[in-house]
């Protein structure tokens, strides 16, 4: 039987794309560069500025927590692919190569890996940008192989980081690491492809068996999730559930709210570390702090997570009213749905409930939705966004976020 590397390698080397794949690596690329302009300014610019081309892209890009989400892989997928990419000077296909591989790991890895804590967007993301920067490189079948074996060591991250520069600057480690195995492999070193396989059964007890992909199959299965809100994806559904319900209540008054009782199944909670978070960073990972900034803000942008916002009277009064239920079970952070209960101080108990957020797989956003988000990351985002292609944001990032 072949080596697990070797299957995904031949796949990438040999996957043709088509209209429907160059369309989801254009709103990608779209989406990664705007998340990452928008942060262009953020404290972990300057930490990151020694750092290399796609350890430093991928640094910036993850940190507002606006990047896209593979629900089924457990992982955010562009943040790594697309900084691996253009620090190597590719294209879509070496894109689509690298977040297909990223996505096929993260479904071998399965759920029981990212419950166990590990930061799957860093242990699938070394070795898939392996792939996309051996592509780029054009790599041989082989030695694609041989790259993502050498991008082992390097795949790891654990969830302990979250809400701390620790899991931004692990994203960039993460994407470096398949470059540098990438061309590692271009220059001849040796490794050996079977320790991938050791890799996923160290990490998951899982063996590579079948490979989850058909001929004919997307490059993507199951496609991406974009984000509305600067946070954490398993905050999305219910800053949209009580969006909904604020809308169809014609407004909720925060003073007004004396009670909220969230039900949800517990794989849902799994990213979510923080009841009381009192950082900018550690309300995006926070279920109270979802419920206080939608109450609070209606639509939670970049000003609802900095340490102030957080910190609001306010806001740290509704999150101590949150209560969360959960429900045994799921299998990832969008399983089931989500239920809430809001009871004000006379009583009255509104309730709504929702399986599907905005920007998921099933609910996509539209073309003008993605450019409100792109405008949302700055006036000049937009601007500097028109007409981009692969070739030329390599330079613009270089530009933006020039190494020290």
């Amino acid at each position: 039987m072949a080596a697990l590397a070797e299957t995904l390698a031949r796949w990438a080397h040999s996957h043709q794309p088509d209209t429907d794949d160059l369309a989801l690596a254009e709103r990608s690329l779209l989406d990664t560069l705007a998340v990452t302009l928008a942060a262009r300014v953020h404290e972990v610019a300057r930490l990151a500025a020694p750092l290399p081309d796609a350890a430093r892209w991928a640094a910036v890009g993850h940190v507002l927590d606006f990047d896209d989400v593979q629900v089924d892989a457990n992982s955010h997928v562009s943040v790594v692919i697309v900084p691996a990419v253009l620090a190597t000077g590719g294209d879509a296909r070496a894109y689509l190569a690298g977040a297909g591989v990223m996505t096929r790991l993260g479904m071998l890895l399965g759920w029981q890996h990212y419950a166990a804590g590990w930061h799957a967007t860093c242990t699938e993301g070394a070795p898939a940008a392996a792939v996309a920067a051996g592509v780029a490189l054009g790599l041989s079948q082989e030695r694609l192989a041989v790259a993502m074996a050498l991008a082992v060591p390097a795949a790891g991250g654990v969830q302990a980081a979250f809400g701390t520069h620790g899991k931004s600057l692990q994203v960039g480690f993460a994407a470096e690491a398949g470059v540098r195995a990438a061309r590692l492999a271009a220059a001849g070193a040796t490794a050996d492809p079977q320790a991938v396989d050791d890799w996923l059964r160290l990490l998951s007890g899982t063996d590579a068996g079948a490979v989850p992909f058909a001929t004919g199959a997307p490059a993507v299965p199951g496609g991406l999730a974009v984000k509305l809100h600067p946070c954490c994806y398993a905050m999305q559904r219910p800053i949209a559930a009580l969006r909904e319900l604020s809308a169809r209540a014609g407004g909720i008054d925060p003073a007004r709210v004396a009670r909220v009782v969230v039900t949800t199944p517990e794989a849902t909670m799994q990213p979510l570390l923080h009841d009381r978070p009192t950082s900018g960073l550690a309300g995006k990972f926070s279920m109270p702090y979802a419920i206080a900034t939608a109450l609070l803000d209606g639509f939670p942008d970049f000003t609802s997570f900095t340490d102030a916002a957080v910190n609001r009277p306010e806001a740290q009064r509704l999150t101590g009213l949150v209560e969360v239920v959960r429900t045994p079970g799921g299998d990832d952070i969008l399983h089931g749905e989500i239920a809430i209960a809001l009871t004000l101080d006379d009583g009255t108990t509104l309730r709504t409930s929702l399986a599907e957020p905005p920007g998921s797989p099933r609910r996509a956003l539209t073309r003008a939705d993605l450019a409100a988000k792109s405008a949302v990351c700055g006036p000049d985002v937009p601007g500097m966004l028109a007409g981009i292609t692969w070739a030329s944001a390599r330079d613009l990032l270089a530009e933006a976020l020039p190494m020290a």
